[in-house]
């Protein structure tokens, strides 16, 4: 059965390919995918791989998970399910919150707001 792990505090640098040679060490990877900005296409520093068997995956969290890659410490474990998100679709639009000005204009607009 495969096993699914996360993997976060990546090099920016990380793209699916150089992941699954990281993890191909420790067995069969099935899948590997960053996840990126949908905007900008950029990483977002983590990423999620799937390893053939629970074995390879404790294997692959065991020797992984807090080592230095490229400068950073690699979080690596098992990837728990997805929670729903919350809300909908029903997006008004703005910021939120109402107007009012640039706060306490008898310091010139530097003040706290309350």
């Amino acid at each position: 059965m495969n096993k699914k792990l996360y993997v976060g505090n990546l090099p920016f640098s990380i793209n699916d390919t150089s992941l699954t040679e990281m993890f191909s060490a420790f067995g069969t990877v099935e899948s590997a995918k960053i996840i990126t900005d949908r905007d900008t296409g950029r990483s977002k520093g983590f990423g999620f791989v799937e390893m053939s068997t629970d074995a390879e995956a404790k294997e692959a969290i065991a020797k992984l998970n807090g080592t230095e890659h490229e400068g950073r410490a690699l979080t690596v474990n098992e990837a728990r399910p997805m929670e729903p998100r919350s809300g909908g679709g029903n997006r008004s639009g703005g910021f939120g919150g109402g107007g009012g000005g640039g706060g306490n204009r008898d310091r010139g607009g530097r003040g706290k707001r309350w």
